[in-house]
């Protein structure tokens, strides 16, 4: 019998998102020194990539309403992090872009002319038309990219199988599995994963995953996908992100083992900085995520209600969920 979790996979690469999913919470309205914190915790903890934020469009979302970090300017990200050096640090920044919320044809410069080092397309498989655009666009201006399909949940297997082949015939660099709504068990990875790999092992791509928190799987489905074959993991600090958040970084890092992961940096991003977070914003597997995330259901519903005075009716929540 072998123990596998004694060592370590060195090409096993983990992404924080806390900035850019934790900022759906609060519309990126993210104190600077939070950021630079979380930024400088990405490089000593020896993490591989920090999304930092969208990269979307400020038509659709108007920087009068919304933070820095919905559009990630190139002024904003060296504010955090300088003349980012990536081969200094080991940290890739990276960007997230919306099928159909961002001008991506402008708004993304050429690799030379920026700190980012990858872009992330986010779609709904209705998208994926405008998604092959997005990849090659960034590719072709010099960025790593990746495509990460939302809602996959919701999806027949024959929508993904036709979305995986038009997104592996683009030269897309990871593609990603993503429980948007936490509502997915094991059994429903291993053949997620499954597929994912299938097309990955043929046209030299990676798999990744980004797992939400609502059922508290997030954790236990990331395991899983790394068990199976995925090489590019996503987690928050303190499991921060939309609703009821995402794979906690200080869980994902620990299970690894890898010896370049410095852990103390992280609790220390906590204790500093996360208490007091606490205090401002909510976050978690709460009652109303819970039950969103069992019946394969967008978060929008159970956010609108947390933020009223009927948050604590369970009842009245779960049969109107149960009755739409």
């Amino acid at each position: 019998m072998q123990a596998p979790w004694v060592t370590f996979r060195p090409e096993l690469k983990v992404l924080d998102c806390t900035i850019r999913d934790g900022g759906l919470i609060n519309n990126h309205q993210f104190d600077t020194d939070l950021v630079k914190a979380v930024y400088q915790t990405c490089v000593e903890a020896g993490l591989d990539y920090m999304e930092i934020g969208y990269r979307n469009s400020k038509r659709l979302f108007p920087k009068e309403k919304f933070g820095a970090f919905r559009h990630s300017d190139e002024e904003d990200i060296r504010r955090i992090t300088g003349d980012h050096d990536e081969a200094a640090t080991g940290l890739r920044l990276a960007v997230m872009a919306d099928a159909g919320k961002s001008d991506w044809k402008t708004d993304i410069l050429p690799r030379s002319q920026s700190v980012v080092g990858m872009v992330r397309v986010a779609c709904y498989v209705d998208q994926i038309p405008e998604a092959v655009e997005m990849i090659h666009d960034a590719h072709e201006k010099g960025y790593e990219t990746s495509c990460n399909l939302m809602a996959i949940s919701t999806l027949q297997h024959a929508e993904i199988d036709q979305a995986l082949q038009s997104v592996a015939e683009t030269p897309v660099d990871v593609i990603a599995v993503v429980d948007s709504f936490g509502s997915l068990y094991r059994e429903q990875i291993d053949i997620l994963v499954g597929k994912f790999l299938e097309v990955a092992k043929a046209t030299g791509k990676q798999v990744g995953i980004h797992a939400h928190n609502n059922q508290q799987l997030a954790f236990a489905n990331t395991i899983d996908a790394i068990i199976l074959g995925a090489n590019r993991l996503d987690a928050t600090m303190a499991g921060l992100g939309r609703g009821a958040g995402n794979c906690p970084m200080e869980l994902l890092v620990g299970f690894l083992r890898n010896p370049k992961f410095k852990k103390r940096a992280i609790w220390k991003l906590l204790q500093d900085h996360f208490v007091a977070l606490r205090q401002r914003m909510e976050w978690g597997p709460l009652v109303p995520y819970i039950i969103t995330g069992q019946h394969n259901e967008h978060p929008r519903a159970a956010i609108e209600v947390l933020a009223g005075p009927n948050r604590d009716k369970y009842v009245e929540f779960y049969d109107r969920i149960v009755g739409e």
